[in-house]
């Protein structure tokens, strides 16, 4: 019987990502600089993009999709650690109205994570269509899950079934926090963003490019806190021949 640590799969899911993004930017300023930063006013600016860095030039946009795909199956998988381990406590009365709650953030999970498969699979040049609604999903499920997660956390600490220890409070302040300065960014990205339209000012493509790259670190680190929330759980590996022997039960 073998022992995974769900913390573990953690570090690797929002790893793959994280590295995806880190490598696409670093490696677009390096080597494609000038055309990453140009855009269609042709005003100077300092950073890419991060739909120029991930879709625009190659191998960025190859590794962001290996690493996209690589993780989906551990985000799928740990969605479903979060739905047992969101009801591993027991409301009382209130538990339908939870249990609902925790269905509805599972489900914003996972088609946060297809929608980002979608995107990252198709590109505004190959479709522009379908690339720009599987962002809008992204963002909107990215945000609402986000909050509701949040909310059903802070539902648990003022219930009173359970112990809430010092640390309980503080990674939910960090979540919050994450939460609140993730939406603030992806705010000031979506007026910088029309603003640049507008008026094409110099370097405003830019800050919009850095409010980008903070919207992504901050929900791959919310994400990230699931090494946080299971580090106390463990997947368990069992060999077929032990259980039909029942030799697990002894080890």
């Amino acid at each position: 019987m073998n022992h995974v640590s769900i913390r573990y799969l953690g570090f690797v899911a929002v790893g793959f990502p994280l590295f995806g993004f880190l490598f696409a930017v670093v490696w677009s300023i390096i080597h494609d600089y000038e055309a990453s930063v140009r855009t269609i006013c042709h005003v100077p600016n300092f950073l890419p993009t991060v739909s120029s860095a991930i879709g625009g030039f190659t191998p960025q946009r190859y590794i962001w999709r290996i690493c996209i795909a690589l993780q989906a199956g551990l985000r799928f998988l740990l969605a479903f650690c979060y739905f047992n381990w969101h009801l591993r406590i027991h409301m009382g009365p209130q538990q339908t109205a939870y249990r609902n709650g925790v269905i509805f953030a599972v489900s914003l999970h996972v088609t946060e994570n297809l929608a980002l498969v979608i995107l990252s699979s198709i590109s505004s040049t190959d479709n522009a269509e379908i690339h720009e609604y599987s962002f809008i999903l992204f963002m909107v499920c990215s945000q609402v899950y986000m909050l509701v997660s949040c909310l059903l956390i802070g539902w648990t600490h003022r219930s009173g079934t359970f112990k809430v220890t010092p640390q309980d409070v503080k990674w939910l302040r960090v979540k919050w926090f994450l939460f609140l300065f993730n939406l603030t960014v992806f705010l000031l990205s979506v007026y910088l963003y029309f603003r640049h339209n507008t008026y094409c000012e110099p370097y405003i493509y830019s800050w919009f490019a850095l409010c980008e790259y903070l919207t992504i670190l901050t929900n791959i680190a919310f994400h990230g806190l699931c090494c946080v929330d299971f580090r106390q759980y463990s997947f368990t590996v069992l060999d077929t021949e032990d259980i039909s022997t029942g030799r697990f039960k002894n080890s």
